[in-house]
């Protein structure tokens, strides 16, 4: 079973997000933070990670940059889930070591596409 690291401090986000995900057949564990995801993405040991980057503390791109920085963690794809759609956002994600960038609302059948082509990988 594949397992999903996601990183979202709104509530509601993360309980729509999650339970649509497990539906789908995948294990989600879940942080609200920039350094809790830090965390957790060495305890977890996720296959794939979903990043919330605007977040309280540590935001994503500074949460990307310490989980690609680790030995223990560097191969763990991380696609960056933000809500601000703006130009360069894209690329400032790849910069900071995320793998893929999807904008939210997101269509959950194209971001199902992005986790299963991490997950085939």
């Amino acid at each position: 079973m594949v397992k999903i690291l996601l990183v979202e401090d709104n509530e509601m986000n993360r309980d729509m997000l999650s339970r649509r995900l497990e539906r789908k057949g995948y294990q989600v564990v879940m942080a609200v933070d920039g350094l809790e995801s830090v965390e957790m993405a060495s305890a977890e040991k996720p296959d794939l990670i979903l990043m919330d980057i605007g977040l309280p503390g540590i935001d994503g791109w500074e949460a990307a940059r310490r989980i690609k920085a680790d030995p223990l963690t560097r191969h763990v794809p991380i696609i960056a889930l933000t809500a601000h759609a703006m130009s360069g956002e894209r690329e400032r994600a790849l910069e900071a070591g995320c793998d893929d960038y999807d904008t939210k609302p997101f269509e959950f059948q194209r971001l199902l596409e992005k986790i299963a082509n991490f997950s085939a990988q």
